[in-house]
């Protein structure tokens, strides 16, 4: 089964500034979360950060995003006292006509540059009142690409602090199934292991990364700024072996194209070195290693060329000649000895290049021609345009050109177009420590072709992207997204055509069905054929001249518009509260240095938080008290309420709004006792090894279960399951050493120590000792040393219920309880007349049914392996009642 990977980057930075450098108390990013979804390669990342002015002062928070350079933004807004700021697209005129007008107030605009390999930073400001809270939210979108044979998903997390509740959650849904997933990068190793948790079923797989403060500090790449690394989900999906994997949705459809099982052609590869003065150094030395490793791995069936350059041509050999042993060596050696000299005569290697392959045909196999260069034309022909036509003139679309642009100094736009125009790609090499690794790592994805003259052939398709490809490699993908006429399924017929060495092959399945994503669509599938579109265009006005390149840009344009995204042809006004400066972000092109942001004169101004009338609060269905029944409540820090007793707490929940003042009286909703129903069955799954059904098991009854214990942590967790059918847990109780208890319920966390009593209230987390607990809307997130959990909330007709999850264990794993179970391992012996399990050499009857899996927001069902409780858990029930 053949491996497929995409990279996408995800990388957040939010940091705040003053006139000096602030002091860590003066401010607090006090939530920062990053959400991506893949949905068929299709990635639509959330970044979310939560901000807390802690000073008697207005200060200047900044927000600062780095996103992949192949991804567009889509949407930008802030949050300040409960006033949304949208940033809205616009044309790139119409933007920079604001910005100008902007700059020429002394205000600040927005800025926009390229940062490393494959990031672009975006920032932006507002000045926050003292004690006063923002929350930024930047959503962006990118097609996942597939190199060197599988999918990458690579977040980078840089939040410039330790925060408390830091959440990266990623959940994957490919149709065609997700073959295999691991987690790796700096951030999954020694001390972060822990914080990482993994769940992959069939088609769908989710990663969650929660971090403690205590580990943000103590990481490889961490210190007390926090973390600043990579986490990598590496995952495959399953393919046809024929036709591949086709998406429908609202009257559009997008086809991911690798098939199986296809033999390798030939090919014929001409490498062109520059080598004139610039390479001197370091960038000489690499590519010299480089390209003898390139070497090493061509196949005897192969042909090449080896030309280098400065202000001449110098050829290894006159012609292509085949990858044998001796040639190979002699080869290397010539490589060796490559010396920087002279100028640049970039028009006469390649034309040279193209030369060889033209006068060195091979039925049957695949050509390619590779330049490297690090600078402009400075010998010989030197107009751009002049040396784009002759190279295009010279290839006549009979093989790729692929440029390598060595550093800054290289003018990549013009290596860019030359590529494009003769179905090749450009790509930056960085000059660093691996510098010869980028080389290699580009020819591998080049170094094995599977068909040529690839063309997707759509009946009753229509607006398609691009449909003729030169090549198609191994470990590549081809993507084509377009719609479907009139919707009609029924008349929509896709067909691949290609060359295999020196036949005609046809890819086609006339017994497959589109897929459709359901009736619940997201637009994702249209969203999918927007971005390709875009791109394509973006290329195509690179490449053309005259109307047809006007015509080009407009559409570009449009659809831009249209879809909110923000490309070189549009830019995100951000708009801010009145009386502030507006900001302007603009897409840069590739390899622009970091701009240098202009900040003018910023005219702050002191807020005064708006009066409000306390909101009278409503509860749930019941009896209100008399006055003298009402306990009395006072406000406390981190977001708790202190309160009489622990049966009042559970009767009332505080309005989050009612927080930001000081000591406040609250009158209650006391809730009648709900009747208690008849006992119910609750049924639990248990994950089994490598990809096996899971098994499952039903416990009967209001029992108390223990979910997780610790002696060694002193922490001990039980959960009250309830009465209510498909229901979870009524509450759950935390006890922490011999003075602390959490009792959590749907409606109220209360804390306990000792005599004193206090309910949490919104999303302001408590901390106390090494517990932390942080309330959204519907999950509620425990951190106690290295033990994490998470607690989500459910709704079941009409009821709401808890279920927890134990997110990370603690490093010494002495754990116990329902929730620390770990995968069963079981063999299936028998499947008529009964289906029968072996676990641990004994067998077990098991029949076929299914499970709510409510350890997962969306709650989906899971096929299983129903069984007793005892032969599941592998000992008795009783071992996990409290009693």
């Amino acid at each position: 089964m053949e491996r497929a990977v995409v990279q996408i980057a995800l990388f957040g930075l939010l940091v705040a500034s003053a006139n000096t450098l602030a002091d860590k108390d003066d401010w607090d990013i006090y939530s920062f979360h990053i959400n991506s979804t893949v949905s068929s390669r299709y990635a639509t990342t959330i970044i979310t950060s939560r901000v807390a002015n802690r000073m008697n002062d207005p200060k200047e928070i900044e927000f600062h995003v780095r996103i992949p350079k192949n991804a567009f933004i889509s949407k930008f807004r802030m949050l300040i006292d409960g006033q949304f700021y949208d940033g809205v697209v616009k044309g790139k005129e119409r933007a920079e006509q604001q910005y100008a007008e902007a700059v020429s107030l002394g205000q600040s605009a927005g800025i926009v540059s390229s940062v490393g390999r494959t990031m672009e930073e975006f920032k932006t400001s507002v000045t926050l009142a003292a004690h006063k809270k923002v929350t930024f939210e930047l959503t962006y979108e990118e097609l996942l690409k597939r190199r060197l044979g599988k999918y990458e998903l690579q977040i980078h997390a840089r939040p410039m602090q330790p925060v408390k509740d830091f959440k990266v959650d990623v959940y994957i849904n490919e149709k065609a199934g997700i073959n295999f997933m691991e987690v790796k990068g700096g951030l999954s190793t020694k001390a972060l292991a822990n914080a990482i948790t993994r769940t992959h079923v069939d088609k769908q797989a989710w990663v969650y990364f929660y971090p403690t403060e205590d580990q943000q500090k103590t990481c490889d790449s961490c210190g007390e700024q926090g973390m600043n690394g990579d986490l990598v989900i590496v995952y495959d999906v399953n393919r046809n072996p024929s036709l591949g994997d086709i998406k429908k949705s609202d009257g559009y459809f997008v086809h991911h194209f690798a098939p199986l099982n296809l033999v390798s052609i030939p090919k014929n590869v001409v490498f062109v070195i520059d080598q004139s003065g610039s390479m001197h150094g370091k960038k000489i030395q690499q590519t010299r290693i480089a390209l003898i490793h390139i070497l090493s791995d061509l196949l005897e069936e192969d042909h090449f060329g080896l030309i280098t350059f400065d202000s001449a041509v110098f050829h290894w050999k006159r012609e292509l000649v085949q990858a044998t042993r001796e040639n190979l060596e002699s080869a290397k050696k010539f490589a060796r000895e490559i010396v920087q000299r002279g100028a640049t005569d970039i028009s006469k290697a390649v034309l040279e290049g193209a030369h060889m392959l033209n006068a060195h045909p091979r039925a049957g196999s695949a050509s390619l021609l590779i330049l490297l260069t690090d600078g402009d034309p400075t010998s010989g022909e030197t107009n751009p345009e002049v040396i784009q036509s002759n190279v295009r003139r010279a290839i006549a679309d009979k093989f790729p050109l692929y440029c390598l642009g060595f550093g800054f100094d290289v003018n990549l736009k013009f290596l860019e177009k030359m590529s494009l125009q003769n179905n090749g790609v450009a790509r930056r090499i960085y000059e660093d420590s691996d510098a010869d690794l980028q080389l290699t790592g580009f020819y591998n994805e080049v170094a094995t072709p599977l068909l040529t003259d690839v063309t997707m052939i759509y009946n009753g398709g229509a607006n398609l992207t691009q449909t003729n490809f030169t090549q198609f490699y191994n470990g590549s993908e081809i993507v084509v997204a377009g719609q479907i006429t009139d919707n009609d399924i029924a008349t929509f017929t896709p067909q691949v055509v290609a060359i295999s060495r020196n036949r005609r092959v046809t890819f086609s399945d006339t017994n497959a069905a589109v897929d459709p994503e359901g009736p619940a669509s997201d637009g994702s599938v249209q969203r999918v054929w927007a971005y390709l579109t875009v791109k394509q265009l973006l290329e195509k006005e690179l490449v053309l001249s005259g109307p047809e390149k006007e015509n080009a840009k407009k559409e570009a344009l449009e659809l831009s518009l249209k879809y909110n995204f923000v490309t070189p042809f549009t830019s995100m006004v951000v708009t801010k509260p009145q009386g502030e400066n507006t900001d302007v972000l603009h897409k840069p092109g590739e390899g622009k240095k970091q701009a240098r942001n202009q900040w003018g004169h910023h005219h702050r101004r002191k807020f005064s938080p708006p009066s409000r009338a306390l909101t009278p609060l409503f509860g749930m269905s019941g009896f209100r008290s008399s006055p003298a029944d009402i306990p009395q409540v006072e406000s406390l820090s981190r977001g708790i309420t202190a309160i009489d007793s622990l049966h009042q707490a559970q009767d009332f929940m505080v309005h989050q709004d009612l927080l930001d003042y000081g000591r406040i009286n609250i009158r209650p909703t006391i809730v009648s006792p709900r009747a208690t129903d008849a006992p119910l069955s609750h049924r639990f799954l248990q994950k089994a090894e490598n990809l096996s059904l899971p098994l499952c098991f039903d416990v009967t009854g209001k029992v108390q279960l223990k979910l997780v214990h610790h002696p060694n942590g002193e922490l001990f967790v039980n959960g009250q399951l309830d009465s209510v059918a498909n229901g979870g847990f009524r509450n759950i109780t935390i006890l922490l050493k011999t003075d602390l208890r959490v009792e959590i319920t749907a409606d109220v966390i209360v804390l306990v120590e000792g005599q004193r009593m206090s309910v949490l209230a919104g999303d302001h987390p408590i901390t106390v000792g090494s517990l932390t607990v942080i309330r959204r809307d519907k999950e509620i997130d425990v951190a106690v040393g290295d033990t994490r959990m998470l607690i989500l909330i459910h709704k079941e007709n009409g009821k709401e219920f808890l279920w927890p999850i134990l997110r990370q264990r603690p490093l010494d794993d002495d754990i116990s309880g329902i929730l620390a179970l770990k995968p069963v391992v079981y063999e299936e012996v028998q499947q008529s007349p009964s289906t029968r399990l072996t676990i641990k050499g004994q067998d077990y009857d098991a029949a076929r049914a299914s499970a709510v899996d409510y350890s997962i927001n969306r709650s989906p069902t899971h096929d299983c392996w129903l069984m007793s409780v005892e032969s599941a858990l592998q000992r008795s029930l009783d071992d996990f009642i409290v009693t």
